[in-house]
């Protein structure tokens, strides 16, 4: 196999690269960035939607912010243990995942995130939409496509934008967001929704899914955002980097939601948007919270579609036998996934806040037990030590199928069915549990444990140190490698 290029490109605005490993020479960033990048992804529209849920369903407003609060330290914890990966590795998020699956099985989780990349991507189109059409005074659907086209632009022009886009929405979120409060503070009696208390443990444990699956659902491609942050970058700091920005931002976000929603009863479904700018006022103050709210969720969307593309980009690459995208197929990807997501939040937007819980919630069925798998082979069995150029290779070191990964994702899904609680699907046992969803809590425990043991029982083939794809004796066939250590610069 040919050794990568490692010299150092002329600095573009348009990134170059997709899904390959990001040489020394192109490592940049600080950790700031990270911050800043989750913060700003965080403090936004579709957020606020997801607090406000805990209230719309059920919930009383002060144990939903206990409850939301919980979840968001679990779920950040698991997200920023993924983006930790992201220096070390130097490549995206889901390419990892052939070490626990095989080459080819790793396709399994990545088409179940294709499909949340849609889902988020629909979401927060439609409600960034909404905002657009609001401040230029058109159809929402007209909206919803400006934003759309936005979106493929910077997209398009990739990792340096998306930061920079990242940096101007926390600041922006962050004035938008101290406006908010504060109109909502001076207008509202907060202390009497806080003293309404009454505990319900299915909806506290509801308060606690919402939140931890939204930090869990970045885990899958947080690592994308992290890889071209220096080799060197402590692992430590860059999980406390992302994951305070992320619980930061998300919990801000998410008790404003809750506040909203317990102002606005039964107003708030349909009308989330222009409840939430009328807390703040009218003509110009309206207009800015308007575009406060679109130009937050673009950070966000604009993740989720660049997302979309490294998974795709993956899943055909595992198939051709390499990690090369042509600019041609990259525009490809962006469109397809971009359109489809378009499509549906056209499609769905009479019925938003329902479909949208049930999705949020389903999807953690699918990514516990993945996220349980990867960051215990990275953590506690691989320990780090993955061999690179063999993640491209079949008939390498990963195999294409690998049977125990896959077999437990399986049964970690499975073993979740039960007890899982949407308005679309109701397992078994979730009415003796009171009508409590507990399925994301085995789904996170018990394929972790079972893959622990499972690979300690029968390890696989394991590097004996980290192989990059700068070294030059390196052999993917037979996963392994001369003793020197060669990079190419």
């Amino acid at each position: 196999m040919a050794v990568p290029d490692d010299r150092a490109a002329p600095a573009s605005v348009i990134e170059r690269r997709s899904i390959d490993y990001i040489p020394d020479a192109e490592r940049h960033g600080r950790l700031f960035s990270q911050f800043t990048l989750w913060l700003g992804a965080n403090l936004q529209i579709t957020a606020i939607v997801t607090g406000a849920l805990a209230v719309v369903l059920g919930g009383d407003v002060f144990w939903s912010l206990i409850g939301l609060f919980i979840g968001q330290l679990i779920g950040g914890g698991v997200m920023a243990l993924h983006a930790a990966q992201g220096p070390k590795l130097g490549l995206p998020q889901m390419i990892s995942s052939r070490v626990q699956f095989g080459v080819y099985g790793a396709v399994i989780p990545l088409v179940l995130v294709c499909l949340m990349y849609i889902g988020f991507s629909a979401s927060g189109s439609l409600l960034a939409g909404q905002a657009v059409a609001q401040l230029i005074n058109v159809p929402d659907w007209q909206g919803v496509v400006i934003f759309a086209a936005a979106i493929v632009v910077l997209t398009i022009l990739g990792y340096r934008v998306i930061h920079m886009i990242g940096r101007v929405a926390s600041v922006i979120g962050v004035i938008a967001f101290v406006y908010l409060f504060a109109a909502l503070l001076a207008g509202n009696d907060v202390g009497a929704l806080l003293g309404n208390k009454h505990f319900s443990l299915s909806s506290f444990l509801l308060a606690i899914s919402l939140s931890a699956s939204w930090q869990i659902a970045f885990g899958p491609y947080v690592a994308d955002y992290s890889r071209y942050l220096p080799r060197s970058t402590s692992a430590g700091k860059t999980f406390w980097a992302v994951g305070l920005g992320s619980v930061i931002g998300a919990q801000a976000s998410m008790v404003f939601g809750v506040f909203a929603a317990a102002l606005a009863g039964k107003n708030f479904a349909h009308h989330e948007v222009s409840f939430i700018v009328g807390l703040g006022g009218t003509g110009a103050v309206a207009a800015a919270l308007y575009f406060s709210i679109a130009f937050g969720k673009v950070t966000i969307t604009t993740l989720n579609a660049y997302g979309s593309f490294m998974s795709i980009a993956t899943i055909v690459s595992g198939f051709r036998g390499n990690r090369h995208i042509s600019s041609a197929l990259r525009l490809t990807y962006i469109f397809a996934m971009v359109g489809i997501a378009t499509a549906l939040a056209l499609l769905g937007k009479d019925s938003f806040l329902k479909d949208f819980s049930a999705f949020i919630l389903f999807l953690l069925a699918f990514f516990t037990p993945w996220s349980a798998i990867n960051l215990v082979d990275f953590y506690c069995i691989t320990k780090e030590r993955y061999d690179i150029p063999a993640l491209s290779d079949p008939n390498g070191r990963y195999g294409r199928w690998n049977g125990m990964g896959i077999g437990i994702y399986v049964l970690g899904v499975l073993i979740q069915m039960p007890f899982i609680s949407t308005h679309f699907y109701t397992g078994p046992l979730v009415a003796s549990l009171d009508d409590t969803d507990i399925s994301w809590i085995i789904g996170l425990i018990v394929p972790a444990v079972l893959y622990y043991v499972a690979a300690k029982t029968w390890p696989g083939n394991v590097a004996d140190r980290l192989i990059l794809p700068t070294e030059q004796n390196a052999s993917p066939a037979s996963g392994s490698v001369a003793p020197a250590h060669v990079e190419v610069n």
